[in-house]
Parts: C-alpha cells; sequence; structure tokens
C-alpha cells in the first residue's frame, strides 16, 4: 500500500511517498480503507521533532521511530479485529488513529464512531481533533451556557470555525476575532461580531466576555483577563511554542496560579477523540447545525504540500487529503 513516511526530523521534504506492507488489525482495531484524511498542526509538529519534548511520543530524539503520520481520518472497515463487536466490515467510519495519511490504517474502535449516511468522508474527516477541541473546551471547560458571551480567538482556523459554530448551538452570542480577509467568512458560519484584528485589539474594546476560545495565544493573559467576566473563563486551544516548549509551559504554569488565587477560571485543552463525542458533532453535521469549513484539497501524493500550507498558518477552517 501508499502511504506517507517520515524517517528522519525536518521540512516537508523529507516526507516520502512510500509501498509499504498493508497493515493487519490489533485484537480491538480496525483496519481502515482510507476516504479522507485532515492535516493538523499537530502533523508538522510531529514531522518537525519541534519542540522537542513531541519527539518522546515520536519514540526517538535523533530520529522518529514510529515514521507514520496523520490522524483524522475515515474511511471504509476492511477487517476487524478478533475483539471488536461494534463495527464491522463495510462500515463508515471516522476517528482518529496513528498513520491516516495512508491508503489503510488501523484504529482503535474507542477513537471511531459510524459516519451518519449524508455526512461525506471528507467532511468527516475535518471533525475529530479539531471539532473535539472545540466541544470539550466549551462544554466541559466553559460549561456554556444560553445567553453567554463567547469570543473565539482564531475563529477561521480549524477549531476556531467549529468553535463559533459550537458556541451558537449551546446559545451562546458569539465574537469571532481573525484577520480581514477572513471576515465575512467567519460572519457566515454565527459570529454575531467579528473582529478583523488588523484593525482592533480585542483586549482594548471594553466587552466582557463569560468565555474566550483562544485558538492563537497571541495576547498575555493578563490582556485576555481584562475582558472576562469576574467569574469567566478563558481555555488556551493553540499558540506558538519555542524549541523546549519554555514560553507555553510558562503560560500554563501562570493559567494555575491565577485560576488557584482568582475568581477567573484559565487553563488549556487537549481534545479527547472518543466514541460519544466524534458522533455528537457528526449528528449535528448531519442535521445542519455545524458545517466544516474546507480550505483546501490535495492528493495523497501532495502531501507534503499539504502540511507547508498548514505550517504556514493561514489555513481557513481545514485541510484535506483525498484519495481516489
Amino acid at each position: 500500500m501508499k502511504a506517507a513516511r517520515y524517517t528522519k526530523y525536518g521540512p516537508p521534504e523529507v516526507v516520502q511517498f512510500v509501498d509499504v506492507e498493508k497493515l493487519v488489525p490489533k485484537e480491538d482495531e480496525v483496519l481502515i480503507k482510507v476516504r479522507a484524511a485532515s492535516v493538523n498542526p499537530y502533523d508538522w509538529h510531529f514531522m518537525r521533532g519541534d519542540p522537542y519534548p513531541i519527539r518522546i511520543p515520536a519514540g526517538g530524539l535523533r530520529g522518529p521511530k514510529d515514521t507514520r503520520l496523520g490522524a483524522d481520518v475515515a474511511g471504509q472497515v476492511e477487517a476487524v479485529g478478533k475483539n471488536v463487536t461494534q463495527f464491522k466490515v463495510g462500515d463508515e467510519v471516522f476517528g482518529c488513529c496513528k498513520g491516516a495519511f495512508a491508503e489503510y490504517a488501523c484504529a482503535p474502535t474507542a477513537r471511531l464512531a459510524l459516519r451518519p449516511e449524508n455526512v461525506t468522508a471528507e467532511q468527516a474527516a475535518a471533525i475529530p481533533i479539531a471539532a473535539l477541541t472545540a466541544l470539550q473546551a466549551l462544554r466541559d471547560k466553559g460549561n456554556v451556557q444560553s445567553g453567554q458571551k463567547v469570543l473565539v480567538n482564531g475563529a477561521a482556523g480549524g477549531v476556531g470555525t467549529f468553535g463559533v459554530q459550537l458556541a451558537k448551538t449551546f446559545g451562546a452570542t458569539v465574537t469571532g476575532v481573525c484577520s480581514t480577509r477572513n471576515v465575512e467568512m467567519v460572519r457566515s458560519i454565527g459570529a454575531e461580531r467579528v473582529i478583523d484584528y488588523t484593525q482592533q485589539d480585542f483586549t482594548k474594546e471594553g466587552e466582557r466576555f463569560d468565555m474566550i476560545l483562544d485558538c492563537v495565544g497571541n495576547r498575555s493573559l493578563s490582556e485576555c483577563r481584562r475582558v472576562l467576566q469576574p467569574r469567566g473563563v478563558y481555555v488556551g486551544a493553540g499558540g506558538s511554542s519555542d524549541k523546549w516548549m519554555l514560553g507555553p509551559m510558562t503560560r500554563m504554569v501562570k493559567q494555575l496560579l491565577l485560576s488557584l488565587f482568582g475568581s477567573q477560571k484559565l487553563s488549556g485543552i487537549l481534545a479527547n477523540v472518543n466514541t460519544a463525542d466524534l458522533a455528537l458533532v457528526g449528528d449535528m453535521v448531519k442535521s445542519g447545525k455545524v458545517a466544516p469549513v474546507i480550505d483546501r484539497r490535495y492528493p495523497l501524493t501532495k502531501i507534503r504540500e499539504a502540511i507547508s500550507y498548514i505550517e504556514e498558518g493561514h489555513a481557513r477552517g481545514k485541510v484535506i487529503i483525498t484519495f481516489d
């Protein structure tokens, strides 16, 4: 089978398109014939081995021992492990796995859900990491309620576009922050107000929010706290990092201390990809309450270009990998 692999850390050129043996699912896995995958910042961080701590799950400080790339996946079940009962051969599924940038991939059943009939494979592949990050930030961390005010910083990105729409399904009034070229798109997916960060600084606007979902991390915590309600919630879901993650780690410590000694709650979020939440968002897409925003599509043979585009940091919504 054809697959994208990398044997050393570096720029997109280290990713090779190679022939590998077809996989065999473990006891609690299914083998998926991949119909679509999507690219996340997660992928280029693994590719570059940057920041350094990410090399630990990759299996090697000097080079990756696990050479697979890609996580978000949608496809058809080709084979099942001996303990699998919830899926059968022929089922259309979506979720998370290791090695989604390949013609076939194995995924644990706990990180998969059935794809609703009227949801395309491309739409389904856009969901897992981005949508569940937004969902769990808003629902579990923010406890967003109807009538509350939510600000999404980085509203045009993968997590941000889901964040705007999911906050609306919870009944919140949403303000999105994005660049000039994305203002109309963010408004079209449900934001009542859109702030163009090239023209305005949301931390100086004076309006206070019940929750901030920060997908960018380009404002200090003290600036963000100024526009939070006294018992508001800030959740960081992205941002730049240095090689040793000293900046992000310092920010995390500050979040913890500020939460311990103040009424505002500040934290970060990493998506917990699970069947129940995948099914929940899948049903929202099926009903039309949420629509994945897809920026570009690349064939698997153009995986380098797709990762390079994501690495630039200007993708509008999700970037999809397509399969013939």
